[in-house]
């Protein structure tokens, strides 16, 4: 699916929300209800966050990708990918776009995702790459973030994990975005550790700029 605009339509001013450790499921309905009932003057929002424990089941899920959740819930939810993990020490970023007005596609959206962690990254003196075959981010061959979306009446929810500085030990009860024995890291272990709020300040800028978005956002 391609939602691009012939033209970009004046947008305005995006919305920063930091939310601070949030529950999955309210979270999640609530990005749906944003998303049903926006218009096009419904500022963009992007939300910064973190979840307790929580294995997501994407609408590609094979169960075998589920190898020994425990405790930790599942849900089943409607966006692509795989399975994968939350939990604290993660950042969530969920991007609420209207692509129509930023002129975004699909895989465009993708891509700027990626090149904001890209650039946070180098920032700090870390090299790492996104993947077209799977989507994400890659410190060598360990993955660093996750990207899962759903677009819905031209508009963008869910959105990236990026591993900050959490127990990856749940990743090895799933086989991560459905590639058995892919191994995980997260940017405290890549000498990049800071809280979960100054990460977010930190790459909103650069998110503000790869997804087209005015940078006289605010947050809220």
């Amino acid at each position: 699916m391609n939602a691009v605009a012939e033209a970009p339509l004046q947008a305005p001013a995006p919305v920063l929300k930091w939310l601070g450790r949030v529950d999955y499921e309210s979270t999640w309905r609530a990005m749906q209800r944003l998303t049903e009932t926006r218009d096009t003057n419904t500022p963009d929002e992007l939300w910064f966050l973190e979840h307790p424990p929580v294995f997501t089941l994407g609408m590609n899920t094979k169960p075998e990708h589920l190898l020994a959740p425990g405790d930790i819930p599942v849900v089943q939810i409607d966006r692509g990918g795989q399975v994968t993990y939350h939990g604290p020490g993660q950042l969530v970023v969920y991007p609420l776009i209207d692509l129509r007005r930023t002129a975004l596609g699909v895989r465009e959206l993708v891509v700027g995702l990626e090149n904001a962690i890209i650039a946070l990254c180098a920032a700090g003196g870390v090299d790492v790459v996104g993947r077209r075959e799977a989507p994400g981010i890659y410190a060598g061959d360990r993955k660093l973030a996750s990207i899962g979306l759903r677009i819905k009446r031209g508009c963008s929810y869910h959105g990236l994990a990026l591993n900050v500085a959490m127990d990856l030990e749940p990743f090895r009860r799933i086989n991560p975005c459905g590639y058995a024995g892919l191994q995980t890291t997260d940017l405290q272990t890549l000498g990049l550790g800071d809280s979960l709020e100054s990460t977010a300040r930190r790459l909103a800028p650069h998110l503000l700029r790869t997804l087209r978005l005015p940078s006289s956002a605010a947050w809220s």
